[in-house]
C-alpha cells in the first residue's frame, strides 16, 4: 500500500492527500516532522537526505518533492484529465506548478512565517512590506489567468495545477494580510470548495 509520510499540516502534505483524494487512492499516512516523528534520523534522511516531508513509499519506490509526487501519482493512474498526455498540454499545466513552486511561494515565505508562524526570526518590517506587496502582485496574476482562462486555472478543467495553486489561495486567504479584492480568485476559492478533497486538506481551517 502507498504510505505517505508527513504532518497533516503541513501544505506540501496536504497536495499529496488531496491528490491522493481525487485520484480515490488507498494509502496509509504516518505523521512526520514538527511535534511528530523525526524527519532528522538516519532512517528518514536515507528517504530524503534534505529531512523534508513529503516523502512517499510505493512498494518499495521512494519519492520526495510533494509537486514530482503528486505528478508521478496522476501519471500512474493515468487520468489524463488532470495531467493531459500531449506534450503542450501537459507542458502548460507544469508550467503553473513550477510557477507556484518557485515564484509564488518564494513570495508568501516571510510575510507566512512573520503573521501565521510568529517565527522571531521574521519580524523586520520593511521585508515583511516587500513579502506582502509581492505576495499580492503574484496572486493578481493568478486572477488575471481565471478572468481569461474560466472556472480553473487551464479552463473548464480542473487540473493538478488547480491542487497546487488552490492551495496557496487557502494559505493566501488565511493569513491575516492586507489584500486587494481579487474577485476572480475568490470566486475561484468557492468554486473548490465544492469539491470534497478541497474541503477535507485545502480549506480545512489549517494554513
Amino acid at each position: 500500500m502507498l504510505k505517505i509520510l508527513g504532518k497533516s499540516t503541513s501544505i506540501n502534505v496536504r497536495k499529496v492527500l488531496w491528490t491522493c483524494h481525487e485520484l480515490g487512492l488507498d494509502y496509509r499516512h504516518e505523521e512526520y516532522g514538527g511535534d511528530f516523528k523525526s524527519t532528522q534520523t538516519a532512517e528518514f534522511k536515507a528517504l530524503n537526505p534534505n529531512s523534508l516531508v513529503p516523502v512517499i513509499i510505493d512498494d518499495e519506490y521512494v519519492l520526495w518533492e510533494s509537486n514530482t509526487i503528486c505528478r508521478y501519482l496522476v501519471a500512474k493512474e493515468g487520468r489524463d484529465d488532470l495531467l493531459p498526455p500531449t506534450p503542450r498540454e501537459r507542458a502548460k499545466v507544469e508550467q503553473w506548478m513550477d510557477w507556484q513552486l518557485g515564484d509564488l511561494n518564494n513570495a508568501w515565505r516571510y510575510a507566512f512565517m512573520s503573521l501565521a508562524r510568529q517565527s522571531p526570526q521574521h519580524q523586520d518590517p520593511a521585508l515583511l512590506a516587500i513579502s506582502i506587496a509581492e505576495w499580492n502582485r503574484l496572486m493578481e496574476i493568478v486572477d488575471g489567468q481565471l478572468q481569461q482562462a474560466g472556472d480553473y486555472i487551464l479552463g473548464d478543467r480542473f487540473t493538478l495545477a488547480d491542487i497546487v495553486i488552490g492551495m496557496s489561495v487557502n494559505r493566501w486567504v488565511m493569513t491575516p494580510i492586507t489584500r486587494p479584492t481579487l474577485s476572480a480568485v475568490f470566486s475561484y476559492y468557492e468554486r473548490l470548495n465544492q469539491r470534497e478533497g478541497y474541503q477535507l486538506f485545502g480549506r480545512n481551517g489549517s494554513v
